[in-house]
């Protein structure tokens, strides 16, 4: 799983080239890519390109499909996973995770939509987003104290939680993460090691520096990183070459 690239639920143009990619994980995006007043439709779509990536599987080198479904503090996220299961996805991400008890909420919601669904119990994973509010954050090493059976790895995220702290950057004149984005990264590769799952680096946001994110994702792959998140499909030959033994 070296690539993990999000497909905005409701876009119809992006959906279809999904279908075609190189990225060993899909992540249908019902979250931030997503208008308030469009997230019924975009459960609807995800459901319906679940069911027919299903229905037409390329074998092995398909990509697994995943969720990111809205997180726990909103109205969303029920429903999100009541649409979205039937479809069968290999797992759901959770955005702004609070801690491993939210995450053990979300696997006691999913048993009941398996059995609905006839999905095998604890099929479906869970990779959470740890570091999106300070709190989060705080809690990292938290995950690898508790027996998460669905969890596959940690995956981190700078955008909020900059927001949160009102940083007005994330990296010094050097390019490198500044010291709190810095101690978020290495926490998250410590805990997800101590578990025994993946660690998963953030993405870059510039999709176009393609050289900048080959530096990144070898430096990622060296430090001990598993993968990393994309935004696009042109980031995903770069993620995968770099992640490729």
């Amino acid at each position: 799983m070296r690539s993990w690239l999000f497909v905005p639920g409701d876009s119809e143009k992006k959906l279809a080239k999904a279908t075609h990619s190189d990225a060993d994980v899909v992540i249908l995006d019902l979250e931030d890519a997503v208008r308030e007043n469009a997230k019924p439709q975009a459960r609807a779509m995800a459901r319906s390109w679940l069911v027919a990536q299903a229905s037409e599987r390329r074998g092995d080198a398909a990509p697994a499909h995943w969720v990111r479904i809205n997180a726990m503090d909103t109205p969303h996220w029920r429903e999100d996973l009541a649409v979205v299961l039937p479809g069968k996805p290999a797992g759901i991400m959770l955005p702004k995770a609070s801690g491993p008890e939210q995450l053990q909420q979300l696997a006691a919601e999913l048993y009941e939509l398996e059995e609905r669904s006839g999905i095998a119990a604890g099929a479906t994973r869970i990779l959470p987003l740890v570091s999106e509010t300070p709190r989060a954050a705080l809690s990292i090493a938290s995950y690898a104290n508790v027996a998460l059976p669905r969890l596959t790895g940690l995956t981190w995220g700078a955008e909020d939680l900059s927001v949160a702290m009102g940083a007005s950057r994330k990296r010094d004149v050097a390019g490198e993460w500044t010291d709190a984005f810095r101690l978020v990264r290495a926490q998250v590769l410590l805990t997800a090691h101590a578990a025994g799952v993946a660690p998963i680096d953030t993405l870059q946001a510039d999709f176009r520096d393609l050289e900048t994110l080959e530096r990144a994702a070898r430096a990622s792959r060296a430090d001990g990183f598993h993968g990393m998140l994309a935004i696009h499909p042109d980031q995903v030959p770069v993620i995968n070459a770099a992640f490729t033994p």
